[in-house]
């Protein structure tokens, strides 16, 4: 009895010192370490996460079918800003440029419209057909004529390149001419067969070419000379004249446009380079005759 007395006198106490201890601060530690809390709060937020993941999948979904991405068809992004037309021209202009002129045939804004969408195609050879026929309804069109004018010269350097490399591959197909003697032991000898068709095949398009470069910056130069009778205090127009009808071979109208040039410009910062071009570009002197 006595025992059993001390042993609840002893739980008696054991409890009172608990009720009696200050309670612990900061939040109930869970049984295995963690923060039951921050775990709930994942919880929720991978919950309320569950209708961005679907918005997400459907945007996905509706992109790809709207792009063609993976169906094997041309298309992607570039289809996208293609049918927005932010980086590219609208192809149906030329379309529209030619109902344009089949209403109104007499139109020079018609032909205009349509050399601007060639342009813009980067079709040079039709723009240009496009500017002579608005050139032959509006002939004094100063405009027309230099747009016309830029882009024989555009022209012109494209087939300039490509004789250059048409140029080299001649080379390459008979490689082995620079080699060969001359004279009766290269008659003996004979030619490569092969390498002599090959060349000739290049030898045409290189002289069809050369043909083609010559006659494309002669043109520029008629179209400057245009756009100079209608705009004579023009400088520039002086200039671009000059330096086409020199690439072409025409010296007389060079130097006279180089001249006329620097009448208009004489303090032009390239003023001393142009008359020396004017002296390498104009004729010798004839030498006078001896006296008999």
């Amino acid at each position: 009895m006595a025992r059993a007395a001390v042993k609840a006198k002893h739980q008696a106490q054991a409890k009172q010192a608990a009720a009696s201890a200050p309670r612990q601060k900061g939040r109930k530690r869970h049984a295995s370490g963690g923060n039951p809390n921050q775990q709930l709060f994942f919880i929720r937020m991978r919950r309320s996460a569950k209708p961005v993941y679907v918005l997400l999948a459907v945007v996905f979904a509706v992109t790809f079918a709207f792009l063609g991405v993976g169906s094997g068809t041309s298309g992607g992004l570039d289809q996208l800003f293609s049918n927005l037309n932010i980086f590219k021209k609208d192809s149906a202009s030329v379309s529209s440029a030619l109902n344009d002129i089949k209403d109104h045939p007499n139109d020079p804004a018609g032909y205009q419209k349509l050399a601007t969408a060639y342009q813009a195609k980067n079709d040079t050879a039709r723009a240009i057909d496009a500017y002579q026929q608005l050139l032959a309804i509006k002939k004094k069109d100063a405009v027309a004529w230099g747009s016309l004018a830029g882009l024989q010269l555009t022209q012109a350097q494209q087939f300039q390149q490509q004789y250059s490399q048409a140029y080299q591959d001649q080379q390459l197909a008979a490689p082995s001419s620079t080699f060969l003697p001359t004279g009766k032991l290269a008659t003996a000898i004979g030619t490569n067969p092969i390498e002599s068709a090959s060349s000739g095949q290049a030898s045409t398009t290189t002289n069809d070419l050369y043909q083609k470069t010559l006659g494309s910056y002669q043109s520029a130069v008629s179209s400057y000379k245009e756009l100079t009778k209608l705009q004579p205090n023009n400088a520039n127009a002086q200039f671009q004249l000059a330096q086409a009808a020199q690439t072409a071979g025409d010296a007389t109208t060079a130097v006279a446009a180089y001249k006329t040039y620097l009448k208009l410009n004489p303090d032009a910062s390239t003023a001393a380079q142009i008359r020396q071009l004017i002296k390498q570009l104009s004729p010798a002197p004839a030498k006078p005759s001896k006296s008999k």
